[in-house]
């Protein structure tokens, strides 16, 4: 059994976990949101990317350029038009709503797709790898992989370098306060979750293009993120992407002993970490 290459693969694939989960802690880190809809809407914009590629004939990258402003439009809407009603001290309208928001989309997708799994075609690249010394790295997991850091990258940027990024702290500390400042927190919260499509958008291409996927599938998909999240610790971008590898190691190190611990093996991962630092590795500060 060659360990190293057990690890590198945990690695690759905790990229793609951290996609999953990258757009759930903008969220949380902004305004405290926990999305159950998060995991349906990855798998919507990977229904909407599969449409572009069968309908149109588009490349599976160009198809998600283009899904990519509507994504950020339907996130904007949401956000804008039925989330930001349910934000307060109490955290269980939001849950209630994006559950039900989780239904619908299931639902609709599969009163539009049926419950068949799809997969979106890549090409020459599904099957495309380099030699890495001594192991074997697939294109697509590297390329996966480095989107994501390349996500969490261009975030922090956004968040600790331009007005933009100001206004998001500012609303994120004090809504109230950055009110009386000439933000509007309804604006900034929709904008963020508009941004957190974006990046559904690219963990969707990434999930369409390595993995079958089908209308029920969401669930799953949000928990690889939460526990993500979790392991990493609220708030922290670098931190999820830490918690994908560390959910991606242990998933390909089980199945490596046993495959049928793959699974098992990444929520005791994550449960150990909870046991040790139960706010994550890199916990951000929340009053």
């Amino acid at each position: 059994m060659n360990w190293l290459d057990t690890i590198l693969q945990g690695v690759l694939l905790g990229g793609l976990y951290a996609l999953f989960a990258a757009g759930l802690s903008l969220v949380f880190g902004i305004m405290r949101l926990v999305n159950l809809a998060h995991g349906d809407l990855i798998v919507l914009a990977a229904f909407l990317i599969l449409i572009l590629v069968t309908t149109l004939g588009l490349d599976p990258f160009v198809a998600a350029l283009i899904a990519m402003p509507l994504m950020f439009a339907i996130g904007w809407g949401l956000q804008y038009f039925l989330l930001n009603r349910t934000l307060g001290k109490d955290i269980l309208p939001p849950l209630l709503v994006t559950f039900g928001l989780s239904i619908v989309i299931q639902n609709g997708l599969l009163e539009g797709f049926s419950a068949d799994s799809r997969r979106v075609f890549a090409g020459s690249l599904e099957s495309a790898s380099v030699n890495l010394g001594p192991v074997t790295a697939g294109i697509m997991p590297l390329m996966t992989f480095f989107s994501a850091v390349a996500v969490i990258v261009c975030l922090n940027q956004l968040i600790y370098r331009t007005s933009v990024g100001r206004a998001f702290r500012a609303t994120s500390d004090d809504p109230v306060t950055a009110g009386l400042m000439g933000i509007r927190p309804q604006r900034i919260f929709a904008m963020a979750t508009g941004l957190a499509m974006v990046v559904v958008t690219i963990a969707a291409l990434y999930l369409g293009t390595r993995a079958n996927f089908d209308p029920t599938s969401g669930p799953a998909r949000l928990i690889y993120a939460f526990e993500a999240v979790i392991i990493g610790g609220l708030g922290s971008l670098w931190g999820t992407l830490a918690g994908g590898i560390i959910l991606g190691v242990a998933q390909t190190v089980g199945a490596a002993i046993n495959p049928e611990w793959q699974i098992l093996a990444g929520h005791l991962a994550f449960l150990a970490v909870l046991l040790f630092k139960p706010r994550g590795l890199f916990p951000r500060a929340v009053d």
